[in-house]
Parts: C-alpha cells; sequence; structure tokens
C-alpha cells in the first residue's frame, strides 16, 4: 500500500523537506494555530502507513545535518512531525497554483545537505533517485555512478570530522532504528534504505535501477556492514499477514533484488576472505533458500543469485559454509521427490566448481560425477521428475536445460564433418582426441532422448511437449550431423507430424516455428540436409509431406546444391537395407500427390500410402529428381547419373542368383541388391525412373549437340560420344551388355518369345548405331553431318527407351520394335537400301516410320513419348503425305459414326462439298439470331473467350474421311492397331467411356507431333492440309465436345503455328483452286448464326453459357482463317482475271450480308478485310455504293457506311504517283453513285439518333474528301434537287459550307 509513495519523484522530496522546514519554523512562531490545524488534518491522513514516517524522519534527519537552526532546536517526538507535515499539505493544498509552482522550481534548485551558515558536508542531490528508475539502461548507469560518487565524498567528509556533535542529535533518531550504520554519514544511511526500499517498486525499470545503484554503492563504500544490509533487508521490505497480492509480490521481489545486488557487489567474498569463519555466508545462503521456498516464481532466480556468488568464492567456502547453510542439505534431498530442477540446476554448478563428489549431491548427481553416469537411463529416470517440473517458467526454458545441452554437446567437440563422407566411412572416424568422442557423445544423447524427451515429455502435457520442442531447437546449434537421426527419432517425428497435420491443434504454430528453425539451420550445410530429410521421411516411411500436408521435404530437397552425392548414396543405403518405421501412424492415410519430390500419382502400382515398400518408391522416385535441382558441373552430373543408373538397372531389371551382391571386374564395381527381394510393381517404378533419367539427360545432350563450341570458332558441338565423353545412352548400352553376359546374373523377369527377340535385336541395333555414330564423329564436322548425328542420337534413345518399356508392358511393343529396327536399318544402313525404298510396291520409309511412331505413341510412358518426338523433329521433314494424312486422320476419327457417308469420290478435296464440315440449316431447326425485323444489334465477338461447351450448333461435321479410302482392313489394323481397338471397345457400352477418354489421349498426343511438324515447316504447301484437317475437327462438336482440351490444344495450334507463324505456304504448289474454296466456306462460316435444336429449347445457363461460347470461338475462327487464306493469295501476286473467282466469293458474302438479315458477317470484319487488302475492296467500291443506296435493312446500309469509308482512306492515301492518280480517276467515275448515296441517305433519314449521327458523319467525311479534290462543283451539280433539299434540311450548315466553295 505504501510502496509506491516510498519511491515518489524527487520534487515532491526536496517540496517535502523544504515544507518540513517551512512547518518547524512556522510551529516555533505561533504553536496554537498549528495544533489547531494538526487536528482537524488527524482524520483525513489516519491511513499513513508507518513506512512513510520513517522516510519522513529519514528527510528530516538528513536535513537536519545542514540546517543549524533546526539542529540547534530542542527535538521534539515523531508525533508532532507528522502533525507538522499534514498542517503544512493542508496549507500547501489551500493555497494559489502559482505560489505552489514558484515553490517546486526553488524546490528543485535546493540540495538536501546545504548549509545555511558554512556546509560542513558535501552536496548530495536526492534527484539522482528519479533517473535509477528510467527506462533507458544508460541513463540508469549514470546515476548510479553520480549516486555513488557523491555519497563517498561525502562519506569522505563525515569520516574527516572531528568532531560529529553537529550532526549528533539526527543521529540520535537513527539510532532508535537499530541499523548498525553508525559509521556512515546521514545521507550514505539514508540512501542505503531508500535504495533497498526502491528495488520492491514496480515502477518503470525502478527494480533494475535501484538494484545496480545498491550493487555499485556496497561495492564501493566499505563501511557499509554485511550484517547491517541482511538486517536491513529483512526489515524493510518485511512481508506483514496484512499484505496480500501485488504488494506482497513486490517486496517478495525486493529482497530478491536486494540479495541479488549483495551478491553481485562481491562483499560476501571480501567478507569471508577477511574472515574464513563468518557467518554471512550461511546466513545469505539460508535466506535465499528460505525465499526460494516461498513462491514458485521465486525458486530459479534466488539459485541464480547463489549461483552469482557461488562464481566468486573460493572451493573451501562453497564447501564449509554454502553447502553448510541451514537448509541446504534438507532442500538438496527433497528436490527429485518434489520435482525440483533449480536444485539440479545449483548442484551441477558447485559439481564443476568444485570437481570433486558431494556427498550433498547423492540425490541429483551420480557418484561418481561423470558425463556417462550423468546422462545413464538410471540416473535421468531418477531426476526425470526435476526436469519435468522446469515447465513452470514458460514460455522461457529453465536456466537448467542450457547447462545440460553445454554437458551434452561441449563447445569442444568438432562437428561432424566424417559425415559428409558417406555413412560407410563415417563409422572410421568417431573417435577425438582426448575427450569425449563423437561415439560417447551419440550414445549419451541417444539415452537423454529416450528417458527424458520420448520417455516423459513428449508423453505428457502439452506444455511439457513444447518444452521437449524447444530443448531440440536448443541442441540444434551444437547438433553434430551425424547425429540428427537421434534427435529427430521416430517418436518425435511421429509428434511432429501429428501436430501438423491438425491446424487447430495447440501446439501448430510451436511445430511450424520448429520447421522454420530446422530449415534455417540446414540452410548452409547440405550433410546437414541430408541428415534431416532421410530423417523425416525414413520415420514417416516415406510419407512426411503427405501427412503434414506440407512441402517441407519437397523444399529441403530443391535447395540441394553440392550434397547429392551424399544424398544419393544415402538414399541407396536406405534402399538397401530396408530401413522402415517403427510403427504405422494414425495420419497414414492423409496424402497430398504434390507435396512429395517424387510424384506419387501411380502409387496404386507400388501400393497404398502405407505399404512397407512406400519408402522405398519414395528412394527411387527422388534419386532422378535430385539433380534436376542441382548445380553440377557436366562431369559431376554425368558421374551421379552413372551412379544413378546403375543403381536403377540393377534393381529394376536383374536379379541375382548367388546373393546379394556381385562383383563385375569389366565394371571395377559391385552389384548390389536387397536382402529381401522387392516386389514387381517396385521394380517396374525402378525402369520407369531409369526412363525419366535417360530422357533428361538426352535433353540435356541434344543442347550441346545445339550449342556452338565457342573454343572451335563457333561451329557447332559434335561430341565423339564414346566411352570417354558424357553420353548416358552410351554408357547404358554398355552397362546393359556386361550384365546380360554375366552368368550369375540375370533378367528379374521372364519375357515371351517375341519380347525376348525384340529385347535382344533392340541391344544389337543399338551397339550398331553406338558405332556408326562413333564413326561420323571422327569426321569432318558439317551441318549436314550435324543433322545426321543428331537424328542417330535421337533414334539411340528411342530404342534404349523402347527396350526399357518392353520389360514394363510386356506383350505390347514388339511388334513395334521389330518396325523400328527396320526403319533403323533403312535409314542408317547402306545407301542403295534406302534407294529401294518405295520401290517395288515397298513402303516408303518416312511411311513406316510414321505408322510405327502412331503405334507406339497410345501406351508409351512420358518419356518415350518425347523420344519419339525427338526422332519426329529430326525426321519430320521428309515425311510424305500419306504419312500426314495418316496423322491427319487420328485428329478427325470419331467414335460417334457419321451421319452420313460419302463413298462415291476418290478425291478428297472435291468429294467434300462442304470442306469445313458446314450444312445448311434445317427446316426443322429453329433460329435464334441477334436480331429480329425490328432489331438490327449483331454479336460482338471481340471479347476474348477461354472455353467453350458441348452444346449443339447447326454447325455439324461431315465425319466421312476419304483418307482411309483404298485401304483394307489389314492395312488400317497395321497402319494403326491402337484405332482398331479403341474401336471395337465402343461397340461395348460399358467401355464407351473408357475409349473416349483413350482416343482422346491418342489425338492429343499425334497433336504434339503435328505441331512440331508446323514448326519445322512452316512454308510448306501441306500447311494448308493440315490446316483444313485441324479446322474440321474444331468445328465438328462430336470430335470437340468430348474433351475441353483437345478443342483447347487444336486452336492453340491454328493460333500460333499457321496463323501467327512467321511463314506460310508459298510456291506454285499452292494451288489457287483450293484457296479459292477455303476462303468460301470460311466465309459461310464467318455468316453462320447461332442456332439451337428444338429439343434444346430450354437449356440451363450453363449450357447456353458454353454453347455461345463455342460458336464465338467457331467465328473467330473462320475469320482469322479468312485472313490468312488472302494473305497466301495476295503473296502469289494473281493477275486480275485469275482473282475473279476471289471476287466472285467476296460478292456472294456481301449479297448475303446486305439482304438477309440473319447473317452474323461483322462490318469490322469486311473492314479488316479492306484495310488489309485493299485491292479487294477498290474492287468493291462501286457495288457498295449501290447497295448502300439500295439496302433492304436500314441497319445493313448505315453499317455498310463504315466500308465504304475505308475503301475511301485506302483509296486516297496516295495521290502524288501514278495510283494516286487512278484513284482520283475512280472517285470521279463513282460520283453519281455517290449523289445517288448521299440523296437517299438525307431524304429516308434513319429513325435512331445514333444513326442518324453516323449518315451525318459519313456525308460530313464525304463532303470534306469532295473539297480535298475539287470535286464539290461535280458533285453539286450531280446532285439532284431533292437530293439539295434533304442535305439542306438534314445537314445544315455542313452542306452549306460546301456550297459555298462553289462560288
Amino acid at each position: 500500500m505504501g510502496i509506491k509513495k516510498r519511491v515518489s519523484d524527487s520534487i515532491e522530496e526536496a517540496e517535502t523537506v523544504a515544507e518540513k522546514e517551512l512547518s518547524s519554523k512556522n510551529a516555533d512562531a505561533n504553536p496554537e494555530l498549528s495544533k489547531k490545524k494538526l487536528k482537524k488534518e488527524k482524520k483525513r491522513k489516519e491511513t499513513e502507513t508507518e513506512t512513510e514516517t520513517r522516510e519522513d524522519e529519514d528527510q528530516i534527519g538528513v536535513n537536519a545535518q545542514s540546517t543549524p537552526s533546526i539542529t540547534n532546536k530542542p527535538s521534539v517526538n515523531s508525533m508532532e512531525r507528522k502533525k507538522k507535515r499534514k498542517s503544512l499539505d493542508k496549507e500547501r493544498h489551500h493555497g494559489s497554483p502559482r505560489n505552489m509552482v514558484l515553490e517546486l522550481e526553488n524546490n528543485r534548485n535546493e540540495s538536501i545537505t546545504h548549509s545555511r551558515r558554512g556546509g560542513v558536508l558535501p552536496e548530495f542531490h536526492i534527484g539522482v533517485f528519479k533517473d535509477l528508475s528510467a527506462a533507458d539502461a544508460s541513463v540508469r548507469e549514470t546515476a548510479a555512478e553520480a549516486l555513488v560518487s557523491e555519497l563517498m565524498e561525502v562519506q569522505k567528509a563525515y569520516d574527516m570530522l572531528e568532531d560529529k556533535q553537529v550532526v549528533e542529535d539526527a543521529l540520535k533518531l537513527e539510532a532508535e532504528k537499530d541499523d548498525g550504520l553508525n559509521n556512515c554519514a546521514p545521507s550514505l544511511r539514508y540512501a542505503v534504505r531508500r535504495l533497498i526500499r526502491g528495488v520492491s517498486s514496480s515502477r518503470e525499470c525502478a527494480r533494475q535501477g535501484f538494484a545496480l545503484g545498491l550493487t555499485i554503492l556496497v561495492g564501493t563504500v566499505s563501511c557499509i556492514k554485511v550484517e547491517s544490509l541482511l538486517k536491513l533487508i529483512i526489515n524493510l521490505l518485511e512481508v506483514s499477514s496484512s499484505m496480500k497480492g501485488q504488494e506482497a509480490r513486490d517486496c517478495l521481489l525486493g529482497r530478491l533484488f536486494a540479495y541479488g545486488a549483495l551478491a553481485r557487489s562481491g562483499r560476501l567474498t571480501e567478507e569471508w576472505m577477511a574472515d574464513r569463519n563468518t557467518p554471512y555466508v550461511r546466513e545469505f545462503t539460508s535466506c535465499l533458500i528460505s525465499l526460494a521456498a516461498k513462491k514458485r516464481y521465486l525458486q530459479e532466480s534466488a539459485v541464480l543469485v547463489i549461483m552469482e556468488m557461488v562464481e566468486k568464492l573460493p572451493v573451501e567456502a562453497l564447501l564449509n559454509h554454502v553447502l553448510e547453510a541451514p537448509g541446504v542439505q534438507e532442500w538438496f534431498e527433497g528436490a527429485t521427490e518434489v520435482g525440483n530442477p533449480d536444485a539440479l540446476l545449483l548442484a551441477i554448478k558447485i559439481q564443476e566448481k568444485i570437481g570433486a563428489d558431494v556427498k550433498a549431491f547423492s540425490k541429483v548427481l551420480p557418484s561418481p560425477y561423470n558425463q556417462r553416469k550423468l546422462f545413464s537411463a538410471d540416473h535421468l529416470s531418477a531426476i526425470s521428475n526435476c526436469l519435468k517440473e522446469s515447465t513452470f517458467c514458460l514460455p522461457r526454458v529453465h536456466s537448467v536445460w542450457p547447462v545440460l545441452v553445454n554437458i551434452l554437446l561441449p563447445d569442444s567437440v568438432v562437428q561432424d564433418v566424417n559425415f559428409a563422407l558417406g555413412p560407410s566411412t563415417a563409422k572410421k572416424h568417431k573417435r577425438g582426441r582426448k575427450g569425449s568422442s563423437l561415439e560417447d557423445i551419440e550414445k549419451n544423447l541417444k539415452c537423454f532422448f529416450e528417458v527424458v524427451i520420448e520417455g516423459s515429455l513428449l508423453t505428457s502435457s502439452h506444455d511439457r511437449k513444447n518444452l521437449a520442442f524447444d530443448i531440440m531447437l536448443l541442441l540444434l546449434p551444437k547438433l553434430p550431423a551425424s547425429c540428427v537421426h537421434v534427435v529427430l527419432s521416430y517418436k518425435i517425428v511421429q509428434c511432429l507430424t501429428d501436430v501438423l497435420a491438425t491446424k487447430d491443434s495447440w501446439l501448430y504454430k510451436v511445430a511450424l516455428h520448429f520447421i522454420k528453425e530446422l530449415s534455417d539451420w540446414v540452410q548452409h550445410d547440405d550433410a546437414r540436409r541430408v541428415a534431416v530429410i532421410l530423417a523425416l521421411q525414413k520415420n514417416t516411411n516415406g510419407k512426411f509431406d503427405c501427412i503434414t500436408r506440407s512441402k517441407t521435404v519437397k523444399d529441403l530437397m530443391s535447395e540441394l546444391k553440392l550434397g547429392c552425392d551424399l544424398f544419393i548414396e544415402n538414399l541407396i543405403t536406405m534402399f538397401l537395407e530396408g530401413h522402415t518405421s517403427e510403427e504405422p501412424s494414425d495420419q497414414s492415410q492423409t496424402a497430398d500427390d504434390n507435396s512429395e519430390m517424387g510424384s506419387i500419382e501411380d502409387m496404386d502400382s507400388v501400393g497404398n500410402i502405407g505399404s512397407p515398400d512406400f519408402l522405398r518408391t519414395w528412394v527411387v522416385e527422388s534419386l532422378p529428381s535430385v539433380l534436376k535441382q542441382s548445380k553440377l558441373d557436366p562431369d559431376a552430373r554425368f558421374h551421379e547419373q552413372k551412379k544413378i543408373l546403375n543403381f536403377l538397372s540393377v534393381q529394376g531389371l536383374f536379379s541375382s542368383a548367388i546373393g546379394t551382391e556381385v562383383t563385375s571386374f569389366e565394371l571395377q564395381d559391385k552389384l548390389r541388391w536387397p536382402r529381401s527381394s522387392i516386389s514387381s510393381a517396385l521394380c517396374t517404378v525402378c525402369i520407369e525412373q531409369l526412363q525419366l533419367l535417360l530422357a533428361d539427360a538426352q535433353k540435356r545432350e541434344h543442347l550441346q549437340l545445339l550449342l556452338p563450341d565457342a573454343q572451335e570458332g563457333g561451329t557447332p558441338h559434335v561430341g565423339a560420344f564414346g566411352p570417354e565423353t558424357n553420353d548416358l545412352g552410351s554408357y547404358f548400352g554398355r552397362f546393359l551388355s556386361i550384365l546380360c553376359n554375366i552368368p550369375s546374373v540375370s533378367l528379374s523377369r521372364a519375357l515371351s518369345t517375341d519380347d525376348d527377340e525384340a529385347f535382344k535385336n533392340l541391344q544389337k541395333e543399338l551397339l550398331k548405331l553406338e558405332v556408326k555414330q562413333s564413326q561420323l564423329s571422327r569426321e569432318d564436322r558439317n551441318l549436314n553431318l550435324c543433322m545426321d548425328m543428331s537424328k542417330i542420337h535421337a533414334m539411340r534413345y528411342l530404342l534404349i527407351q523402347l527396350l526399357l518399356q518392353i520389360l514394363v508392358r510386356p506383350g505390347e511393343f514388339s511388334e513395334g520394335a521389330s518396325e523400328l529396327i527396320m526403319c533403323c536399318k533403312k535409314a542408317f544402313g547402306p545407301s542403295d537400301l534406302l534407294k529401294s525404298s518405295g520401290e517395288d510396291g515397298t513402303p516408303e520409309l518416312m511411311d513406316v516410320l510414321v505408322d510405327t511412331m502412331l503405334s507406339l505413341l497410345p501406351q508409351s510412358s512420358a518419356p518415350m513419348r518425347s523420344a519419339i518426338e525427338q526422332v519426329f523433329k529430326y525426321f519430320c521433314k521428309d515425311v510424305t503425305d500419306d504419312g500426314l494424312l495418316r496423322m491427319l486422320r487420328v485428329i478427325k476419327k470419331d467414335l460417334k459414326p457419321a451421319r452420313r457417308q460419302d463413298t462415291d469420290s476418290e478425291d478428297e478435296v472435291d468429294a467434300d462439298d462442304d470442306i469445313l464440315a458446314i450444312e445448311e440449316a434445317e427446316e426443322s431447326d429453329v433460329a435464334e439470331t441477334g436480331e429480329t425485323g425490328e432489331s438490327d444489334e449483331q454479336t460482338d465477338d471481340s471479347e476474348a473467350v477461354v472455353g467453350f461447351g458441348t452444346e449443339n450448333m447447326e454447325i455439324t461435321d461431315d465425319s466421312d474421311d476419304d483418307s482411309d479410302e483404298g485401304m483394307d482392313d489389314d492395312a488400317m489394323f497395321r497402319m494403326d492397331t491402337y484405332l482398331a481397338r479403341i474401336f471395337r471397345e465402343r461397340k461395348n457400352q460399358a467401355g464407351g467411356e473408357t475409349a473416349h477418354s483413350q482416343l482422346v489421349l491418342f489425338k492429343l498426343r499425334t497433336l504434339s507431333l503435328l505441331e512440331i511438324y508446323l514448326h519445322e515447316n512452316p512454308g510448306k504447301p501441306q500447311v494448308l492440309k493440315v490446316f483444313l484437317h485441324l479446322a474440321q475437327a474444331f468445328v465438328n462438336p462430336h470430335a470437340t465436345e468430348v474433351s475441353e482440351q483437345l478443342g483447347q490444344r487444336i486452336w492453340g495450334i491454328l493460333q500460333k503455328k499457321i496463323f501467327k507463324a512467321k511463314d506460310y505456304p508459298r510456291g506454285e504448289a499452292v494451288q489457287l483452286s483450293f484457296l479459292e474454296l477455303l476462303l468460301e466456306k470460311n466465309l459461310k462460316l464467318a455468316a453462320k448464326p447461332f442456332k439451337r435444336k428444338k429439343s434444346a429449347s430450354n437449356p440451363s445457363k450453363k449450357k447456353q453459357s458454353a454453347s455461345w461460347n463455342r460458336y464465338k470461338m467457331i467465328s473467330s475462327l473462320a475469320q482469322s482463317s479468312t485472313f490468312w487464306i488472302l494473305k497466301i493469295v495476295d503473296a502469289r501476286n494473281f493477275s486480275y482475271s485469275e482473282l475473279q473467282r476471289i471476287f466472285d466469293i467476296f460478292e456472294s458474302a456481301l449479297v448475303a450480308y446486305f439482304d438477309n438479315k440473319k447473317s452474323q458477317m461483322k462490318s469490322d470484319f469486311l473492314k479488316e478485310i479492306f484495310k488489309r487488302r485493299p485491292w479487294i475492296g477498290h474492287h468493291f467500291f462501286g457495288f457498295l455504293l449501290e447497295r448502300c443506296g439500295s439496302a433492304k435493312h436500314q441497319f445493313r446500309q448505315v453499317e455498310a457506311l463504315d466500308l465504304v469509308t475505308e475503301i475511301l482512306k485506302s483509296l486516297l492515301t496516295s495521290h502524288a504517283n501514278e495510283s494516286g492518280k487512278n484513284a482520283l480517276k475512280m472517285l470521279k467515275s463513282h460520283l453519281p453513285k455517290i449523289c445517288h448515296l448521299i440523296k437517299q441517305l438525307v431524304t429516308n433519314m434513319p429513325e435512331k439518333q445514333s444513326r442518324r449521327a453516323d449518315v451525318r458523319k459519313f456525308c460530313t467525311k464525304i463532303f470534306q474528301i469532295l473539297s480535298a479534290h475539287n470535286l464539290s462543283t461535280s458533285f453539286l451539280k450531280a446532285l439532284e434537287p431533292d437530293g439539295h433539299a434533304g442535305c439542306e434540311s438534314q445537314l445544315g450548315e455542313t452542306f452549306l459550307a460546301l456550297k459555298k466553295q462553289e462560288h
């Protein structure tokens, strides 16, 4: 209650002293008046505490030494002084504020120890006490130094006084308290008491500041006795029975800080050095032990104070005084029973200082004391109760844990560098010099975690689990990489995954913080990173990211830089040793397919996530992927690739008949298998990952072939690809051949006769191609040679992928392998063999190659498809028309039968009268256009359309494809057996959905080949054929309604590879008749209205939107196709007579545009045509003038005005040259038609205001053109009177201005 008043600021202190002095004078002058006022104030101040009275006495006593008037007066009792002070307070409160301010200002500058008649002691400024509670540490330090320096001067002057009778009366007041500070100056005595009381204040940083001042003062001024301090601390900070709550807490904390100041000052050590029988060390220790027993929150701090003293005392003092203090023995003996971590902490510190066994520590420390016994299972079990109870100070970690961590992992231990050499060599270098070996540390750490962390903390409350994670964070900075598996043990990782799997868990943020700190810890150390990844995956059976729904392991692996070799070695060891988790997790069925570095989308082939092979599957999938993120030089990368290839080949392809280890002298390596045989599904995973590894190597080697070699003058880099080069495909061929020749090693799965023959033939062909490539590499380099080597390189990798695919899917690729080998012999064999291709009825090489690749595509893996695309890229320039049509036929194939068949014609183009599958609207259909007889608004297709639906439009497909003409069933099956199988499955209704999905997948893969063809042959005439079939497939709803992805893929190829390609079909092979037919059908398609069937009269909004979006994409396709076709026509520079058919097609389209109100031909589309190809607009200038003048529909008439304006603009862009004169001549010749059009417009002005504005705008533009070319007079003469009158009434000033120019 009175604590806050004891630490009031310096202004109030000075004010109070002055008021007391003034009160004494007033009492002498008028005693009666003073007594009356004091009586009136008695009741109001009854609640003043005894502690407040003591402070007032101190202040008066201090003032007495420097004020002779007070010193010479007879002393009055304390009650009278208290009454005088209360009276002065009342007068001050009733006084004027101005006088109070002046009084405060004067008191600030007045010193407490100032003498009026020639002072005998130096000044002591009480204001320093205010700064001791400042928040700024530097201010507190300055104030403490100033306080001590002034008090030292005061005490020095006080000691030099011969006659201390001047302050004797004041000292009598102090004698009543018997505080033992008789040899101290009054100011020093006041300061000591004030500092002791100040450490109990909770205001700002008062405890810290006053404790600092007390520490320095006690350590500097020797006249302050330790005995007196111990008594004052107890007396001034005594906790009475009436104190409760915050007040009692402040007093207890004040005593703690006061004891801390005494311990830190070093006076206890000085006392013991002066008198080894001093009782104060025992008394001090006993007081702290007693204080620690009062409240739990005081226990650790009290022990830290004792430890402060222990550090300064010699060993003899510890044995004879500290440990012999009253209550200490009992305190240590009961530590394990009550769970006292502070007793353990103090025992460890004293034991380290003494260095010998102490009987008092028998309950908390082993005997004899050493590191091994301290962390033994028995002793840790004995003190586990002490360690568990350290959670009371959470979220702060108890001080005992850093001490134990330092003992467990000494600073002198060298970090586990040897672990980077691999697990096989790490065990050889575990012994250190003379200290604790790495092996002993690992053993102690393991025991510590098993007993304390896993046995005590993890099995208890959430607070103790939190403490377990905090302890592990303390261990991380010193933890060797080889000990990571001990810290991240099965139970720790299991707890971590359980917490992370539940986001609403209380410990979720704790676990997230631990993962973040763990990631930061491994940031610059790949040995740590590898150890953490392996520990997390091993203890979750390879499912850490799946269970926690995170990307922790994936991110850790992606940042692996130079530790690939270490990681690969450990993965292989983990696979061979067959490490699995101890028991299944409750969260084992929680998976996230996108969280693992290796994809787990195919895990069903291996087993579910909880199967024993899951960890090994993760190992296998991680091996190729780890190289993708690494930044290794080519030689180092090739070394790692060979190591992974050896492992995957041995595990996936072969098995041993004589044990788990076979030595190959030719390879100079050992071939190892797991002790227990792996499943066939896991063998398949190994082969699939081997395919991925080879595919990645092929891409990198392909880049080396294409990039110029700067060291050789920029010529294309062509390597020898022999045994001395980094050619992984060549290495795999030799490796496979060596293993096949080892008697005790055989293929892990039996092959049929056809597959076995195909497997061996592929091996032979691989060796032949390698020899061929080696021969070419020794020849002079040129562009053709580079192309040949690229072909051989791509074909070799395709043969390798096909060889592996035979093992993955037996019985499906033997025929394709035979055909591919035949193609290799023709392509890379003798030249006469290549020339004979196509003669005597033998099929062309490229036709066979295309058929073979199409047959391989459907069931091939992603790496094999990549190899097929690479081969096609190098051979596509030689693809024949028949081969191209076979690919296009796949795109157009539809499982739904065609509505009508046309088998009479043999000419594909001529037979297909509706070349873009455009049919006329049936009478039974109800058209829904964007306009009616009263409306002329058209659909705006300018907005971007992303997707489209499958709702039927009356834009249907004639699914007949005449490319199959002349082919019997055997030929079709030979060309593409997969399509035949799809059609057979279609007959079964249950398999209809599967057949559709398979066909769509086949089409998407074939589209990739077509995209490559268009990229490599942008200027060939065959591009028109590809365009035609792709456009038909896109327009056909049956072909694209099965898959939105298929439609978007076709749309993307048309846009990027055809319409926006840098080149386009050129040459005489491009037939004008074919272009004319394409143009006609695209113009019809652009004008086609949006329609729906009667059966779909009430479709859903979603279907309506999808249907409308698809319609707009088809309309956009027609417009883009028209622009592209006209670009091709324009490039041929046909004569005017040859273009007559083009003009007729456009005229028909324009007639339909003006006459048919349902036509969806956009005026902006026509305007863009005239802008890009002005010769079309010039031809139709007169036609448009006539049609605008006699248009049936007013909205068409107004729209067409923009077309006329655009043509005029292109006509008159240049009139200086000959073409400009011809344009002017053309304008004059069409002047009557212009006059007629103007007359029709102004005499039949539209009703809508927007259209009238468009008409006025057009007329104004015409008048400006006529004026600019001096044709105003001719126009006015040709304009009929009705036209004059209409222009004057409708155009007003614009027409009058034109007439003025005539004059």
